[in-house]
């Protein structure tokens, strides 16, 4: 067996597929370097795509809606959103400092299209995220109630460093389901940032969640430390259509 088949081999059971796939034509094409900057050049791409692989499990694993990045969005249709705010939100300095961001408005306008940029950014860092709708966390939160493992579903969503909460105000909460999303947001709270977007101003979350005195406790504590960004503006979803155009 050749020298070189061994060494294949070895790359094939050292998992460095990376450097098995380009040997090959990097022999063929470097001829005049030293061992060291050979040995760099194969493991520096070794690296980059191990990292890179890493980072598509992460927003594989972080179940966004869509793959939507910051340089998807479209700032000129919404003005009233400060774009040097969402970007320095993009640089996530809020993780460090464990601040929240609520995004508020009517649908449309790129609440979640935001949050999901800002957590595409923390995942492609390999930061643990987790993003859920509103209404699904809740009926997680109806049925673990109902079989008294509350604190379970709990410390499953504690463990994410950044979790992204979206749609808050469509439907009503009952009040199993409202105690035990004070019970999240207050084990998160000043230990592991959140991302919310809702629809509902926050004087109004009393009536979403049913019960005024948890919807101020909840506010209480997601607001403390919190970039709140309110945006007013046209839906996106009509943006390319003009709605009052009629048949004859």
């Amino acid at each position: 067996m050749s020298n070189y088949i061994r060494l294949t081999n070895n790359l094939e059971n050292l998992k460095l597929n990376k450097i098995q796939e380009i040997i090959p034509s990097y022999l063929d094409e470097n001829h005049d370097k030293s061992l060291i900057d050979c040995l760099l050049d194969l493991t520096d791409a070794e690296i980059a795509f191990r990292d890179e692989r890493a980072r598509k499990i992460n927003i594989m694993v972080s179940s966004f809606p869509y793959h939507k990045t910051i340089a998807d969005f479209d700032f000129s249709y919404q003005p009233t959103i400060d774009k040097a705010k969402i970007l320095d939100l993009i640089s996530l300095r809020f993780i460090d400092k464990k601040s929240n961001i609520i995004f508020v408005g009517s649908p449309g306008v790129g609440k979640t299209h935001l949050a999901t940029s800002i957590g595409i950014e923390a995942a492609s860092q390999r930061i643990s995220t987790y993003f859920i709708n509103f209404a699904v966390l809740m009926e997680k939160f109806k049925e673990a109630s109902k079989e008294n493992r509350v604190e379970k579903v709990i410390k499953h969503y504690l463990k994410y460093t950044l979790l992204i909460i979206d749609e808050i105000g469509y439907l009503p909460v009952d009040k199993d389901a409202s105690y035990a999303f004070f019970q999240l947001i207050a084990a998160r709270y000043e230990k592991r940032p959140t991302i919310l977007t809702t629809n509902q101003s926050l004087p109004k979350w009393g009536q979403v969640f049913g019960d005024p005195v948890i919807a101020n406790a909840i506010i209480d504590r997601l607001v403390h430390h919190c970039d709140i960004i309110k945006i007013t503006g046209n839906s996106y979803r009509i943006k390319d259509r003009n709605i009052f155009d009629t048949e004859d």
